[in-house]
């Protein structure tokens, strides 16, 4: 990147940034999601360096422009949708060690009864925190059917579970 590059980003930054952040909370009312929104339209300024070459005006405008699409783009999204939002964190249970003991066992007689293929990409992924690429590469299938045996293996664990009366349908 040559130093008129890196200048004209800066100067972009120093003068904008901090109206772009309130455009955004505007939009949003999210104070670290209008932080995030400013961070990324700049770092799509930094990716596209064409834009700098336009003028600052245009710049300028393409950011809030960015930064426009990116609220709605998140908005739109499936994560957005899903989330509930909530203003207190809910205090962590204070459960007796025999109930943790006896949920391990009742989850342990559960995973029992899988085949091994599901039981071991369980076991490996959520047990020993294994990524789909590690898991891959560890037992030398597919990540494609690593996150199958994921997704057959916990359906056929939940059904288990709810033979045992421990969870719903």
């Amino acid at each position: 990147m040559n130093e008129s590059r890196t200048a004209q980003l800066r100067v972009l930054h120093d003068e904008h940034a901090p109206g772009l952040w309130r455009y955004v909370l505007q939009l949003t009312g999210d104070d670290q999601f209008a932080h995030d929104v400013v961070q990324e339209a700049l770092l799509r300024v930094w990716k596209t360096p064409g834009i700098l070459e336009q003028g600052m005006a245009a710049a300028r405008a393409w950011l809030y422009t960015v930064a426009r699409n990116v609220v709605i783009d998140e908005r739109r999204s499936a994560r957005a949708r899903r989330e509930v939002g909530s203003e207190h964190v809910p205090e962590p249970q204070r459960t007796d060690p025999t109930e943790s003991a006896l949920d391990a066992w009742l989850v342990a007689d559960a995973l029992v009864q899988l085949t091994l293929d599901h039981r071991t990409v369980i076991l490996r992924a959520y047990y020993l925190g294994q990524s789909v690429a590690e898991l891959a590469e560890v037992l030398e299938i597919p990540p494609g059917t690593v996150r199958s045996r994921l997704h057959y293996g916990l359906r056929a664990l939940r059904l288990a579970l709810q033979e045992r009366g421990v969870t719903g349908p």
